[in-house]
């Protein structure tokens, strides 16, 4: 993985002989940097009352108060502030010593090649700047973990707490990224749904989204949609944590088949997971057992994406496999759950199946033309959970 590069770092740099600091000094400041001086531990420690710092470059031999002993300071008042050990070669126990202590590289003197000092204070810098992100991560994932474990407590003591839940951590409707709009719906048969969508930014140039639709209905299978909102968050987090590229929603429903699994819950869900990888404007997805099957309409005309897959949740060696599809300039890609089939008239769930491209043509492919279609403002008594996810871009 290449070096990012850091300009405008602030840097503080401690060593007692005055001619090395200075002529260090001037070359990270044409690298760019802030460079800050000082010609000792002690006063070193001054500057660093004073202003803050994102590296700390300091020799071990000094007056006063040497290197091991200002390291161990800064690592016990400012441990997140990464150090680099600029030393003599005759004091390399030294030079283990502070690694020890936390220091996380070190150059030996006289630093004749000053690009190796440039790629030392660029990777310091850049892996401070990694765990301060990953720890970002962790207290986002706690927050996360602490807010569904109290919800959960919440939804065995009072459904509409439960209901209130689900609506809470659903994504907002609707919702643009990258020139994308995301647009859902979900209607419960009971007070609580067993449906779940969610949609989110992966990184610069990755969305993902998923529906589900979990077996049964009412309070155990909406437990069962708050367990799917923290495995893809972890999942999330550990995307992130590894600084990944790629994320194939094969991998999702595979990871979410054997967490089911081992929660021996009892439930099994049906899903659709989707990856949309902004480089290339391809759409990789990838089927679980889920009908109907996702429609995409462009330039009028909708059909049935393919796919096919094992349910998840229910068979431990169950595989997974992922289609793509390139992004026309204007589509729309319409997903739902297995509910819709109840409110489409039909002797056969594959009559009522193969009338959904001309329901989706004629609505236009929008969650409102799509709720006017299917009557979804009439509807009283429901058999079964409905969910709609609309992904599109560019609909006239």
């Amino acid at each position: 993985m290449p070096i990012t590069e850091a300009p405008h770092a602030r840097l503080l740099l401690v060593d007692d002989e005055e001619v090395v600091r200075h002529s260090l000094a001037a070359y990270l400041e044409d690298s760019g940097h802030q460079v800050a001086q000082a010609a000792d531990g002690l006063q070193a420690l001054a500057v660093l009352k004073q202003q803050t710092f994102d590296l700390l470059l300091c020799d071990l031999r000094m007056p006063k108060m040497d290197g091991l002993s200002l390291i161990r300071q800064v690592k016990e008042h400012y441990p997140q502030l990464p150090v680099i050990v600029i030393s003599g070669a005759g004091v390399m126990g030294d030079v283990v010593q502070a690694l020890r202590l936390g220091a996380s590289d070190y150059l030996i003197k006289p630093v004749h090649d000053l690009s190796m000092l440039e790629h030392a204070v660029n990777k310091a810098l850049e892996h401070a700047r990694l765990e301060a992100e990953n720890a970002r991560y962790r207290h986002e994932l706690e927050a996360a973990n602490r807010e569904l474990k109290a919800s959960l407590r919440v939804l065995e003591d009072d459904q509409a707490a439960g209901r209130q839940l689900q609506m809470n951590i659903l994504p907002p409707t609707p919702w643009q990224a990258s020139g994308f709009t995301f647009s859902h719906q979900i209607t419960p048969s009971l007070y609580l749904s067993g449906d779940f969508i969610d949609y989110f930014q992966v990184n610069d140039h990755l969305l993902a989204f998923y529906l589900a639709d979990v077996s049964g209905h009412g309070a155990s299978s909406a437990f069962a949609t708050v367990l799917l909102k923290f495995m893809t968050t972890r999942l999330l987090y550990e995307f992130r944590r590894n600084d990944r590229e790629t994320f194939a929603p094969s991998e999702v429903l595979d990871s979410i088949n054997r967490g089911l699994i081992n929660c021996k819950l009892g439930k099994h869900v049906t899903m659709l997971g989707g990856v949309i990888d902004l480089r290339s404007n391809t759409l990789h997805y990838s089927v679980g057992g889920h009908l109907p099957l996702p429609v995409l309409l462009q330039q009028g005309k909708a059909e049935f994406l393919p796919g096919r897959g094992l349910p998840v949740g229910l068979f431990a060696k169950a595989k997974y496999d992922d289609h793509s599809v390139s992004l026309p300039a204007e589509f729309a890609l319409v997903m739902m759950s297995d509910g819709i089939l109840e409110l489409i008239p039909g002797d056969t769930l594959k009559a009522k199946e193969a009338s959904l491209p001309g329901l989706i043509e004629r609505s236009g492919g929008t969650l409102d033309g799509l709720r006017s279609e299917l009557g979804l403002a009439k509807l009283k008594d429901i058999p079964d959970d409905i969910a709609l996810l609309v992904l599109s871009r560019n609909l006239q």
